[in-house]
């Protein structure tokens, strides 16, 4: 568990390869659907090192417009007993809480809401399954910087061409008032729309004419803008919802990562090898003990 960007892919990925045969089920509520792999941020398959991923991308938003955590309650329940029976460690990874209440709590009521900021409904402390949970948590200043450099990088990875191609072939809401459901839901999606439904989708993919542009290049960037301070206010949001489940009886073992973080940015001086020293020490070691000691119980 953790906020986004706090490092639970990489973790996952560190305790499957190396400690303990697993498979990993999502529980990201937009990395369910099936496209906009830039933007919704799925972890590339190289970096899944063989590590069978379930919930990741399988889901047709054409068909599933809405994948409820009611939905999601009873696919995640069905890939868990999947790996279970091929004798495997279910992992599940994901920064979306109402996905992981929906599964976790023995009894789940779809009508409730835990998360609610004001008079939320309580939250069930008895769990359907015995769990270990790893709560990644990185400082918020710190996180907030990685993030955004993270848009940055997306941005280079051809995320501005993704969402091109998406409107061109889904084509946009018909006005502000209208819902969204799915992946339109995805940060980077309704803060591009204004640019796209403005300029449509050729502006940018042609010799990023956009930076030639005062108006094109002013909505761009405002989009960028709001991008990254939707990212970070998830990012404080997520974090609000885990306290209100170890509020709720949930016992949740934080790893505080913010040093293996500040060393990955050079923060602090370090170069990349003192960086994965740092995560390896700070993060995967309490961890892998944190597992085996559960394990073992």
């Amino acid at each position: 568990m953790g906020a986004t960007g706090s490092g639970k892919s990489r973790l996952s990925i560190d305790l499957a390869t190396r400690f303990f045969p697993s498979e990993i089920i999502n529980s990201d509520k937009i990395q369910v659907y099936r496209g906009l792999n830039i933007t919704t941020n799925k972890i590339p398959m190289p970096d899944r090192r063989g590590v069978p991923h379930h919930l990741l991308g399988e889901v047709d938003p054409s068909i599933h417009p809405e994948f409820t955590p009611l939905h999601y309650r009873s696919a995640a329940a069905d890939a868990i007993s999947g790996v279970a029976s091929r004798r495997k460690l279910p992992l599940l990874v994901g920064g979306s809480n109402s996905f992981i209440y929906s599964l976790l709590a023995k009894r789940f009521d779809p009508e409730s809401d835990v998360f609610r900021p004001s008079k939320p409904d309580p939250v069930f402390p008895e769990l359907r399954y015995n769990c270990c949970f790893l709560w990644v948590d990185v400082a918020m200043p710190v996180l907030n910087q990685y993030l955004d450099k993270r848009v940055d990088d997306m941005l280079e990875l051809g995320m501005v061409e993704e969402l091109a191609e998406y409107f061109a072939l889904e084509g946009f809401r018909e006005s502000d008032s209208t819902g969204r459901a799915g992946l339109r839901k995805a940060i980077g999606v309704p803060e591009f729309e204004p640019y796209f439904r403005r300029f449509g989708s050729t502006m940018r993919t042609e010799g990023n004419n956009w930076r030639r542009d005062p108006v094109g290049g002013s909505v761009y960037e405002e989009a960028i803008r709001a991008i990254k301070e939707n990212t970070c206010e998830l990012a404080k949001r997520q974090v609000g919802k885990i306290e209100r489940l170890r509020s709720g009886g949930w016992d949740m073992r934080r790893v505080d990562a913010t040093d293996a973080f500040r060393a990955a940015m050079g923060l602090d001086g370090s170069d990349s090898a003192r960086a994965s020293d740092i995560w390896e020490r700070i993060v995967v070691e309490p961890s892998v003990k944190g597992v085996r000691r559960f394990l073992e119980e």
